[in-house]
């Protein structure tokens, strides 16, 4: 709140500056306390914290897929999480990965350009060495994958882009593409240096070889979902996946599936030298069912209702007359006497 000064303050004030006892800049109007941000013009943050976070949310749904398929795969423990998702220029992300690496140029299809995944050479020559029968050690001598080497690489990147594609999926249905491997960052120029990108680190162990995999992201491929990474559009989403709608869907889908229902009339065990001499004219008497007590209507290979047989016209059919779920064991002996039989 402003202080409104008096009359006599104001004639005080004035007497001490004409008298010179007080300089006028003792009444400079107070510091600004606001704090000021520096911005670097040069890279601008694209990114906001939320739209990082929910890229965070993503690439841990990620991960955790990647765990799972490379351990399938290799046969060996592996163990991916994200390390940090952090915004930079591409220059700078050229600069921070070693040479020779293996860069995948990955085409994120139905977004435009290109994204990078780097996967650390430790983490590249375990994974081959696995592969090709080894315990998974990498070797210290790095260089450029061979054909052979290359070809299986291949095939490891394009299992994690299937994870991929379904870590995307509340966001965009993405259809990531292998392009092409190469070794040497300088060659993999997708956008220009000055170009901002958004760095997903993922760090990696595979055995006892740790390492880093990165997924760049150009700002110029994500923008037009920009909009989409946030938290009320993640969680949204999400809940969208259990609306009254979807389960209607589900429910007719369902509908047209076709299952075995077996009305079973009773059960017994018989040596197979019986089974084996058995001819016709042979009756097998069932020692747990009597005359009259109802069948049990399968569904699958569950036990869903109890029925009794009868013919609809000139058709063998039978009549449903209780839920198993509903009935007790005491009940068994009441269904023989209950219930309308079938003409």
């Amino acid at each position: 709140m402003t202080e409104v000064l008096s009359q006599d303050e104001i004639d005080q004030l004035l007497t001490a500056i004409n008298a010179g006892d007080t300089e006028p800049e003792d009444f400079r109007p107070a510091a600004d306390t606001r704090k000021i941000k520096i911005y670097d013009f040069k890279r601008p943050d694209k990114f906001s914290k939320e739209q990082i976070r929910t890229v965070s949310i993503m690439h841990e749904t990620f991960a955790r897929l990647t765990t799972t398929a490379l351990s399938a795969n290799l046969r060996s423990m592996v163990h991916v999480h994200v390390a940090s998702v952090d915004q930079l220029t591409y220059e700078e992300f050229i600069r921070s990965i070693p040479t020779p690496t293996t860069l995948a140029i990955i085409n994120m299809d139905p977004l435009k350009g290109n994204a990078i995944l780097e996967i650390d050479p430790a983490i590249t020559f375990s994974i081959i060495d696995r592969l090709f029968g080894g315990t998974g050690e990498s070797t210290k001598s790095q260089h450029e994958l061979t054909d052979i080497e290359q070809s299986v690489m291949e095939g490891i990147i394009v299992r994690i882009l299937g994870n991929m594609r379904e870590a995307w999926a509340q966001v965009i249905d993405l259809r990531p593409r292998l392009g092409q491997i190469d070794t040497n960052p300088q060659f993999a120029q997708i956008v220009p240096p000055t170009e901002m990108v958004v760095l997903v680190t993922l760090e990696t162990k595979v055995g006892e070889v740790e390492g880093m995999m990165n997924f760049c992201i150009p700002y110029l491929t994500i923008e037009p979902i920009i909009s989409k990474l946030s938290a009320q559009f993640w969680y949204s989403s999400v809940r969208r996946g259990t609306t009254t709608e979807n389960l209607n869907i589900l429910k007719e889908k369902l509908s047209t599936v076709d299952v075995n229902v077996v009305a079973e009339v009773g059960r017994i065990q018989v040596p197979i030298k019986d089974v084996l001499s058995l001819q016709r004219g042979d009756v097998v008497r069932l020692a747990t069912v009597r005359v009259g007590d109802p069948f049990s209507l399968n569904i699958g290979n569950k036990k869903k209702y109890l029925c009794r047989p009868g013919v609809v016209g000139k058709k063998v059919a039978v009549q449903i007359v209780k839920r198993i779920a509903e009935f007790a064991e005491n009940e068994f002996e009441e269904l023989s006497t209950d219930g309308e039989d079938l003409v």
